[in-house]
């Protein structure tokens, strides 16, 4: 039994994560901070149901603990780490900056130095979509620049990308670092767009929409972003002996065990496309607040998910009216409305 310490297990993603690893017979240590940015009842929920298995355990901490990261790894003994926790939020970097240095920078740095500690045999880190910042040729490649972010989240994801970079060369540390696109799903964070307009339309407000609607996204449903992680945890990228051998379309540094790998679905959804799946999903027309582009925000996102393909033989597929139905109904029940 492979034994995986991931960080955000009470997150959005990390929970979703844990519960294919768990039902895939893993071992699962969970660290987590419990911050406020959002609802501390709802991650606190999602820890409750991981820990029905007893093949989870975790740790309530934040990643800037030094001493208490470590006791939790001393403790859980992993042969992988997956790094999800982070400060996240486009806007709310915006608002309080500082937390993404002490989240985002500090403690990626100390996972880093952990697993070069322990010579885990293959590290994951999530990175965004929004490290691709100003770039406009799409569907965005992994091998396109990312020197132009717009935001300070995206700074430090971006940061973390290189940090990664130096750590797998100098101490062979295995790496992936895989750049998520506009998650959503059941468990959902209550800051992303389809939350919040879910929440609005059922206490009968209106929902904002940005751009006056004029927007694209790479929705993302959530198991299928789990899964693709699932599936790069078995292909651990090795440094190279002649970089001549790389294949053409791998990101595999020619100096280091360390890739960076798109998870998206693929394809470039409308917003009032997707806002219109969710009126479907709620039986009703929402209500609806025009408003112009957020500071930091882009028109659109779009990923290449070929090389994840060619890695995995696998591809996020599912279709935007079934994923935003089933948070929908998630919601519902959750929230007994």
């Amino acid at each position: 039994m492979r034994t995986v310490f991931i960080t955000g297990t009470a997150g959005f993603i990390g929970y979703h994560l844990a519960e294919l690893l768990l039902a895939e017979g893993f071992r699962v240590a969970g660290y987590d901070g419990m911050t406020d940015y959002y609802d501390v009842t709802l991650k606190r929920r999602r820890h409750q149901n991981l820990l029905q298995n007893e093949a989870f355990t975790a740790t309530e901490g934040m990643l800037e603990d030094e001493a208490l990261l470590k006791k939790a790894l001393d403790a859980a003994e992993p042969d992988i780490i997956i790094h999800l926790a982070a400060q996240a939020g486009v806007r709310y970097s915006l608002e309080n900056p500082r937390s993404y240095i002490d989240a985002n920078l500090i403690g990626t740095f100390n996972v880093l130095e952990e697993a070069r500690a322990r010579s885990v045999d293959h590290l994951l880190m999530a990175s965004t979509s929004s490290v691709y910042g100003a770039n406009i040729e799409m569907p965005f490649t992994e091998d396109q620049k990312t020197d132009h972010p717009l935001t300070l989240y995206s700074a430090t994801k971006k940061a973390n990308e290189v940090m990664a970079h130096a750590n797998a060369h100098l101490w062979k540390v295995p790496t992936t670092v895989f750049r998520f696109f506009t998650v959503y799903g059941p468990w959902g964070r209550p800051d992303l767009a389809l939350f919040k307009f879910v929440r609005a339309a059922l206490a009968g407000e209106a929902i904002d929409i940005y751009n006056h609607g004029q927007m694209s996204r790479d929705f993302t449903y959530v198991t299928d972003l789990v899964r693709a992680i699932r599936l790069l945890i078995d292909v651990a990228p090795e440094e190279p002996a002649d970089r001549d051998t790389i294949p053409e379309g791998d990101t595999l540094s020619p100096v280091a065990p360390w890739r960076v790998v798109n998870i998206g679905n693929g394809q470039q959804i409308p917003l009032m496309d997707f806002i219109s799946a969710t009126e479907g999903a709620l039986g009703f027309e929402m209500k609806k607040n025009f408003m112009e582009m957020q500071k930091g925000d882009v028109p659109s996102t779009w990923a290449s998910s070929d090389l994840l393909h060619t890695l995995t033989g696998f591809r996020p597929n599912m279709p935007v009216e079934d994923g935003v139905r089933r948070f929908v109904d998630w919601y519902r029940s959750y929230y007994d409305v």
